[in-house]
């Protein structure tokens, strides 16, 4: 009989008039012209390959697209182009202008070209009445055309002036999740021929959402500090600002003996910098894929709109947005802050969910949605702040009863439109996601001009409501940042290309606008890490088996606290994974002279002395365990394996049957048990329990053929 196992959980010329001829000229000029009909054909293929010789193919080109305008102070593109003849060795660029002067001629010999600072500042004067024409000639080596073709592009009379705050993310997204640190914030102008500097990295902690009021002086953004999800940062914004706990309030003081867990999502400043807005009581559907391009699936399915004055510092409901029977989400203040905006549907129960104490969801329990085909969507709904008294929630005509899920609006600063992203469903990272805008009260959307192929959100105003950042992935998985014109008619032009602002390695996303100069911001430091961070960091590594990421998060969160329980637990379960087995030992037992009753460690030390078959002393912190905490089934299922591989058969009967007790659907106890009662003579018993394995594990091979050795035994 196989010993018990023991388990782990870890785009005509005219006619030419000729004269009347009699029948006979006419007859004698037909047979003059008569040829063989060969020779007709031969003719004519050798005046289409001339005419093919002579006339340039048409020469795409990629960037920019026709009709794009650039903004007065954008640094030098580079245009692009499909190199349309292998024959072709070089481009001639021309720009021509409707003022009268000479054409801007250039020469590439690639197909790109990016033009000097002298020769865009001249392109950009010149293109503000009138558009510029860019026409790129495909040059074969003989200096004959090859290809041909051209956009016009103009120059807006309004400049960006703001600068972009944004972050920069690792893909896919549980990279993120594990190593926060990887994460950084970025700010600077689109004047900018580089890359614009880094304010804020290596953050052990997750940072996410962010938000400036109007006036660009008060500054909030989403951070985990003391084990918390529903931490918010706020504090006024300098060229050097430090983050430290006295800056940072919990969407989790809000009504907190409810006992419902908050996450805090999509906070928003008011446009007076007074109060902010999230959504909390809230749950979601926050999981992993494993798709680089879109690598989560996030919505949620749960949670009100709560506000925090910052003068009182007092959280409260806001009453027409805070229906439990609804998800409310995704808010945003008018400019004169007395409306908000927010995504709204039907609240949601999980068929399978595990624990409602949890924020945040897992794949298995968000199976529906991920594999099933369940959909979820949002409408967008207008209400009045009133002071934080609210009022009736209205649906946003051209956002609503669409069919489309529709989230994310923003509001132009000058108060004349919102524009929102449309889907067919959900609401983060949908590949079908494209912008709309309607005016500010509601009204039919129009799709923007500037959409591109490929996922389009995170959009963000200028301050002079004439320009629109956001993200798209229409170069590829890693977001980019893109640029529109919006006029004061509502339509945009295609989409100005910021490729310069991210890395190849990295997401870029959440751009915000900021009321702000250039330098009004250089550095963010954090203040507020401390040893929970760091043991939340570990956390997430040892959950991706990473054990050497987590060992060094444990040990840093030592260094703080050396005193630190769990820590010393955690760091022994990487260390034991990575085969450290004395160091492991070592910190077991700190962490029970820190925490004598700890269960957990006296049960994984248990396991390690296990292993390396120091079976009393592992019987001794398995008792242990079960004294602390009797109902521990893991605890009586390696106790009794242990016991069985001493030979003592009725006391691992027992804990085997505790363990059954406790989860009667454990399939290896009931298998675990079964072999040692079959060993000991007591068949019936045996094949009682190898059946019971089967009904739960129909596919276990070993089971089934111990059931039959066991039923062969009986006759």
């Amino acid at each position: 009989m196989p010993r018990p196992k023991k388990r782990k959980r870890i785009p005509k010329p005219p006619a030419q008039r000729t004269p009347v001829a009699s029948p006979r000229q006419v007859k004698s000029r037909i047979r003059k012209w008569v040829v063989p009909a060969g020779c007709l054909i031969s003719l004519a293929i050798v005046a289409g390959v001339i005419f093919l010789l002579q006339t340039p193919r048409q020469q795409p080109i990629d960037y920019p697209a026709d009709g794009t305008v650039f903004p007065p102070d954008i640094a030098a593109p580079t245009f692009r182009w499909s190199s349309a003849d292998a024959n072709v060795v070089a481009w001639q660029v021309e720009v021509g202008f409707d003022d009268g002067g000479p054409a801007l001629e250039a020469t590439a010999s690639v197909p790109r070209w990016t033009p000097t600072d002298n020769q865009w500042q001249g392109i950009k004067s010149r293109s503000v009445t009138d558009a510029a024409m860019v026409t790129v000639v495909g040059l074969r080596r003989d200096g004959s055309k090859a290809s041909r073709g051209g956009v016009s592009i103009r120059t807006a009379k309004e400049p960006v002036e703001a600068p972009l705050f944004y972050r920069e993310v690792p893909l896919p997204f549980s990279e993120a999740v594990k190593d926060p640190s990887r994460i950084r914030w970025r700010f600077g102008s689109v004047s900018s021929a580089t890359q614009p500097p880094v304010v804020l990295e290596k953050l052990p902690v997750c940072g996410n959402c962010h938000s400036f009021s109007a006036d660009g002086r008060q500054f909030g953004m989403d951070v985990d500090y003391a084990n918390n999800k529903g931490s918010y940062v706020l504090r006024s914004v300098e060229p050097r600002m430090v983050l430290d706990p006295n800056k940072i309030i919990t969407w989790s003081d809000y009504r907190p003996d409810d006992k419902e867990p908050t996450f805090g999502l999509l906070s928003q400043i008011s446009p007076d910098g007074r109060y902010v807005v999230s959504t909390v009581k809230d749950r979601s559907v926050f999981v992993p894929k494993p798709d680089l391009e879109f690598s989560q699936l996030f919505f949620p399915i749960k949670g009100i709109l709560v506000v925090y004055d910052r003068q009182t510092k007092e959280f409260f409901p806001l009453p027409g947005a805070d229906d439990p029977q609804y998800v409310q989400s995704n808010p945003a203040w008018s400019p004169d802050g007395q409306h908000i905006v927010f995504a709204r549907a039907k609240a949601y129960q999980l068929k399978k969910l595990a624990s409602s104490n949890r924020a945040l969801l897992t794949a298995q329990e968000c199976a529906e949605f991920l594999e099933g085909g369940k959909t979820f969507k949002f409408d967008l709904y207008r209400i009045a702040f009133n002071g934080g008294k609210g009022g009736q929630a209205v649906q946003l005509a051209g956002a609503s009863g669409n069919g489309m899920s529709n989230y994310f609006p923003k509001y132009s600063p000058d108060g004349r439109w919102i524009v929102f992203c449309r889907a067919a469903n959900f609401m983060l990272l949908q590949p079908d996601s494209e912008l709309y805008i309607i005016p500010a009260e509601g009204g039919p959307a129009r799709r923007l001009k500037c959409n591109t192929r490929r996922m389009n959100s995170w959009h963000t105003w200028s301050p002079n409501s004439r320009w629109l950042a956001f993200t798209s992935k229409a170069n590829g998985p890693y977001s980019q940042i893109f640029l529109a014109h919006i006029n004061q008619a509502g339509h945009s032009s295609p989409p100005v290309e910021l490729s310069h602002f991210t890395a190849a390695d990295r997401a870029a996303n959440i751009p915000e606008f900021v009321n702000a100069p250039p330098d009004a911001l250089k550095k963010i430091v954090e203040q507020f890490v401390d040893d929970l961070s760091y043991w939340r960091a570990g956390r997430e590594y040892l959950r991706a088996k990473d054990w050497r990421n987590a060992e060094r998060m444990y040990r840093k969160a030592l260094e703080i606290k050396p005193d630190y329980a769990e820590a010393h637990h955690s760091l022994a379960l990487a260390l034991a994974a990575q085969g450290k087995a004395d160091e492991a030992i070592a910190h077991f037992q700190n962490a029970l002279r820190i925490k004598p009753n700890d269960e957990l460690s006296h049960y994984n030390l248990g396991n390690v002395l296990a292993d390396r078959k120091q079976i009393d002393q592992a019987i001794a912190h398995y008792r242990k365990a079960l004294e602390i905490k009797p109902d521990y089934e893991a605890a009586h299922f390696n106790l009794a394996n242990v016991l069985a591989g001493r030979g003592k058969v009725d006391e691992a009967v027992s804990h085997y049957r505790k363990a059954l007790k406790i989860d009667p659907r454990d399939a290896e106890a009931h298998s675990n048990l079964g072999v040692v009662l079959a060993g000991n003579g007591r068949i019936d018993e045996a094949i009682f329990h190898f059946q019971k394995a089967l009904e739960i594990n129909p596919n276990d091979a070993k089971v089934r053929r111990n059931l039959n050795v066991a039923r062969s035994t009986r006759r």
